[in-house]
C-alpha cells in the first residue's frame, strides 16, 4: 500500500483451490479491551515530513483515537472532523515478523467513495534498504470507488508502483459481512486467497534481489486510508463515519 499500482489487471473470477494450513504459529483475536502494544505499534500523523501523504497523496491523519477493541474485534473508524480526515494505522514492525507461512485475516470492509481499507505486509529491513527494495505484500486492498472488487498486489524492486504485480478480482457481495483474505507464502511462490479461493500466484523462475525480496521476515500493517492516488482522489464526505472491522489475524506454518 505504500505506493499502489495504477494500471491493474482484471483476470476473471477466482478459482476454487484446496487451502492447506499447517500448525498455528501466531494469532491475534482482539479479545482484550485495548490493543496489546507489546505486539502493535501506532503510526501517527499524515506522514510528514519524511513521506507526506504516506507516499500516495492520502488525505487522512492517523491517530490513536480512531479505533476500539470490543467483542473480539478491532474496529478502525474513518471520520471527517472539520476539514480533517482521521483514521488509525497499526503495525507489528519489530514485534511480530514472519518469514513464510499461511497468513490470514477475517475482516469486514468499509465502503464508499474515497475509502481504502487494507491488510498488508512490508519487509522488516525497510528501515535499512527503503521501499521498494524491502518488498511489499498487499493481501487485501479495497477501494470504495470500485465496488465488488478485491485487489491483491506485490511490489518488488523490478515491479512496483504503476508496474506492480497485481490482480483485481470480482467478488459478489464482498461488501456484505465478513470475508477471509490470505496468502500462502513459501520460498518458491506467494499465492493469494479470498474466502479460501485462489485468486493470484506469483512464482518467478529467476529469483534475485529485483524479483524476490520475499526471503526475509515481514511485518503486518492494518489501516484504512482516505483518498489518495488509489483510493481517491475524490472523497464523498457523506459516507463518514466508516468502520473497518477485523475479527482475527492468524499465521500458520506451511
Amino acid at each position: 500500500m505504500k505506493k499502489i499500482a495504477l494500471p491493474l489487471l482484471l483476470l476473471g473470477m477466482a478459482c476454487t483451490a484446496q487451502v492447506k494450513k499447517g500448525k498455528l504459529v501466531w494469532e491475534e483475536n482482539f479479545n482484550g479491551k485495548t490493543l496489546d502494544e507489546k505486539v502493535w505499534n501506532f503510526e501517527l500523523g499524515n506522514g510528514c515530513p519524511n513521506i507526506c501523504g504516506w507516499g500516495n497523496s492520502e488525505r487522512e491523519t492517523y491517530t490513536k483515537n480512531n479505533h476500539r477493541v470490543e467483542n473480539g474485534h478491532l474496529v478502525i473508524t474513518a471520520k471527517k472532523e472539520g476539514e480533517l480526515y482521521t483514521s488509525t494505522r497499526i503495525t507489528t514492525a519489530g514485534k511480530k515478523e514472519f518469514k513464510y507461512g499461511y497468513m490470514e485475516a477475517r475482516a469486514k470492509i468499509a465502503t464508499g467513495q474515497g475509502i481504502w481499507p487494507a491488510f498488508w505486509m512490508l519487509g522488516g529491513n525497510i528501515g535499512k534498504v527503503s521501499w521498494p527494495a524491502a518488498g511489499e505484500i498487499d493481501i487485501l486492498e479495497y477501494v470504495g470507488k470500485d465496488p465488488g472488487m478485491v485487489y491483491t498486489t506485490l511490489h518488488t524492486p523490478s515491479n512496483h508502483a504503476g508496474d506492480a504485480l497485481s490482480k483485481k478480482t470480482p467478488f459478489d457481495k464482498i461488501e456484505e459481512g465478513f470475508h477471509t483474505y490470505a496468502i500462502n507464502w513459501t520460498k518458491d511462490a506467494i499465492t493469494f486467497y479470498v474466502d479460501d479461493k485462489e485468486v493470484y500466484t506469483y512464482a518467478p523462475e529467476i529469483k534475485n534481489a529485483g524479483t524476490w525480496p520475499f526471503n526475509q521476515p515481514f511485518y503486518f500493517i492494518v489501516n484504512m486510508a482516505v483518498g489518495g492516488n488509489f483510493g481517491g482522489p475524490e472523497v464523498d464526505d457523506s459516507i463518514f463515519p466508516q468502520e473497518y472491522v477485523v475479527d482475527y489475524i492468524r499465521v500458520y506454518s506451511n
